[in-house]
């Protein structure tokens, strides 16, 4: 089994994540012989770690459509009866309650409000529960990146990242890949001077020497080295403009041309 982490003692949830495919967590939230996952693209671990634990899934969290995080879905649904949750415009069918922003779900004794946060998929949805101070998040906001623009336009990814950025400092941010040494390279190409972000590169280098994962980061963290939450900032806009003259301070445009150059690095 994986590291887990224990977000409060008063809740007496665990979150875990499950490994699947090359790069993928599925994340695990148990308590007292119940649990739910979020994103499972593949069935068959998170099948092992039940029964390892002998937990019952009561729910499925969905993100948005994409295989990588709905394939397991049906064979969980079979196995366990679980209710699956998701995005309420989503062309993924298998979905038993459909969600829109503002709206909440409470499971394993928590309350989970839902975020619209398009722009990597136009479903995009993340779940966040205060109790917990933990957001999934899916492929929106990644540790130190985001996600690359499949169906959104730049503008809506940077609206969703500008309201992840406005959870409280300290809420863990849960994503869906392990991207981080990736994502650390280009951001420093980007602001290589960044104390904040050299620390976060050696940090995440010992983690992932001793097989561990990089996440859950924070809030207060990603605004501090993840140049997709800096383009106010003009050390990330000098950078741009260096390579694109004339984006100038804008900072839907600064975040444009950074996609584009992470698209390509």
């Amino acid at each position: 089994m994986t590291p887990s982490t224990e977000p409060g003692p008063s809740t007496g949830i665990r979150i875990s994540p499950i490994p699947a495919f090359q790069d993928n967590y599925i994340w695990l939230l148990e308590r007292a012989g119940h649990a739910i996952v979020v994103d499972p693209g593949d069935a068959a671990p998170v099948l092992r770690v039940l029964d390892q634990g002998k937990q019952r899934l009561d729910a499925i969290l969905l993100t948005h459509h994409h295989a990588d995080h709905v394939g397991g879905v049906s064979a969980l649904v079979a196995a366990h009866g679980a209710q699956v949750f998701g995005p309420a415009t989503s062309p993924y069918a298998h979905i038993d309650v459909r969600l829109r922003e503002g709206d909440r779900i409470g499971t394993l004794g928590q309350d989970f409000s839902v975020l619209e946060v398009p722009g990597h998929t136009l479903d995009h949805i993340a779940y966040w529960c205060p109790a917990l101070e933990a957001l999934f998040c899916g492929d929106t906001l990644f540790a130190c990146g985001c996600g690359r623009l499949f169906e959104g336009s730049a503008a809506q990814m940077f609206a969703s990242l500008g309201k992840i950025s406005r959870l409280p400092e300290k809420a863990k941010v849960y994503c869906a890949h392990e991207y981080t040494s990736a994502n650390i390279r280009f951001a420093l190409a980007v602001e290589p001077a960044n104390e904040d972000l050299i620390r976060r590169r050696d940090d995440c280098a010992a983690l992932r020497q001793r097989g561990q994962p990089t996440v859950p980061s924070t809030i207060r963290l990603e605004k501090a080295s993840n140049p997709f939450l800096r383009c106010a900032q003009a050390t990330v806009q000098a950078a741009v403009e260096r390579r694109n003259p004339g984006v100038g301070r804008d900072e839907v445009k600064v975040f444009a041309a950074l996609r584009v150059w992470k698209d390509g690095f």
